[in-house]
């Protein structure tokens, strides 16, 4: 039976209490975020499908709903995605000179979830950092993603780094085109052994060794020295690898670890990557890293790097919350009552009013208090 209250597959409301604890982990990023001196942008839900999707930002292409535009007949896209509007907001828009930093928050849309559990309506966090191309950028963004996650309050959280100018450097030296270099992304992404060892036949060494190591290369700080000597000692390999050992060792604290293998974004980012997962679950809550030259195609080639989280997806792995405890009043129209409530409201307090004929449930409203007249005024009393 078709029930039109159905909601598509892979999409979902987002019900009390979960949405309130949604919308305070929003407010409290932002406002750690505007701490650090990232301004908050709000890009439009729907753009011109040749601004979503110029460039590096095509990788979206198979993510992305389209429509037809009823005012131009032009093509226009459901952005899957915020960080390529920052991008256009930061080359075309700003047009600033020195570092820009922004932030954003809103829902994003997949023509196709990302796995069995994603939802197609993601909900994202992000900041993006523009204008400056050394570590130190990739540092701040790092910092900032692992202040995100604990803020979240996640448990068993760990961030894994990779760094795509590394493979970048590795395909140049090997002369790998772009027909061999995609799937050879893909397969040391899923760490397919057998397409890899299908895909470099023929290639010759030291570069075939190279790319069948990576998969092998992960694990703690140790990864980087046994990548130094496993390697071929190119001057890209070693810049990559003293990028990795320097966001390791700026980040001792936190659990950090290093897969060379674990890559994304072919024709997208251009160096440091990050992933942040939880527990068992094997699809990120947050995903981030470098992605430089992104504003070309709107004027303007700036470095940048960045992060986003899936606030639904961190929801998900939180442990359930509960209603905000609150206070029952009953309804009267006596100003002293009013006042009463108007006093505990603007306190912080939640204060429901309980209509007549109308018997509230505890249970449902969440309050655990109750407004009662003691000693001729209104007090609050346990319920």
């Amino acid at each position: 039976m078709n029930h039109p209250w159905l909601l598509p597959e892979y999409v979902e409301d987002i019900l009390p209490p979960y949405a309130r604890q949604a919308e305070s982990l929003r407010r409290q990023l932002l406002d750690m975020y505007d701490s650090y001196g990232y301004e908050l942008v709000c890009p439009p839900l729907i753009e011109y499908l040749d601004s979503l999707l110029t460039g590096a930002a095509g990788d979206l292409d198979l993510k992305t709903f389209k429509v037809v535009d009823g005012l131009s007949g032009r093509m226009m896209g459901i952005r899957a995605d915020m960080t390529p509007q920052a991008a256009r907001i930061d080359a075309h828009l700003l047009n600033r000179q020195s570092v820009t930093r922004l932030c954003y928050a809103g829902p994003v849309l997949h023509a196709k979830p990302d796995g069995l559990m994603s939802s197609r309506e993601p909900y994202q966090v992000g900041a993006e950092l523009f204008g400056h191309a050394g570590i130190e950028a990739d540092r701040e963004i790092l910092e900032l993603l692992l202040a995100s996650l604990a803020a979240t309050k996640l448990s068993d959280v760990r961030v894994s780094l990779g760094h795509v100018g590394l493979f970048r450097v590795l395909a140049a030296a090997a002369g790998v085109d772009g027909e061999i270099g995609h799937p050879l992304f893909r397969a040391l992404r899923a760490k397919d052994m057998p397409a890899l060892l299908d895909l470099t036949e023929g290639m010759a060494e030291p570069w075939r060794g190279a790319f069948l190591r990576l998969p092998e290369l992960y694990g703690g700080a140790e990864v980087i020295e046994t990548a130094r000597l496993a390697l071929p000692d190119l001057p890209g390999v070693r810049q990559a690898l003293d990028d990795l050992a320097g966001l390791l060792s700026a980040s001792a604290k936190a659990n950090l670890s290093v897969d060379l293998a674990d890559l994304r974004g072919y024709g997208y980012h251009t160096g440091v990557v990050f992933a942040a997962y939880v527990g068992g679950q094997a699809s990120a809550v947050a995903l981030g890293g470098r992605y430089d030259g992104a504003g070309a195609v709107f004027g303007r080639s700036r470095p940048a790097t960045g992060f986003s989280l899936d606030l639904r997806r961190i929801l998900g792995s939180l442990p359930e919350p509960v209603l905000r405890a609150g206070i029952l009043a009953v309804q009267d129209s006596s100003s002293e009552l009013a006042t009463k409530v108007a006093e505990l409201r603007s306190a912080g307090e939640r204060v429901v009013v309980e209509f007549s004929g109308q018997a509230s449930l505890p249970a449902e409203t969440g309050c655990d208090r109750k407004l009662a007249r003691v000693a001729g005024s209104w007090q609050v009393v346990p319920l």
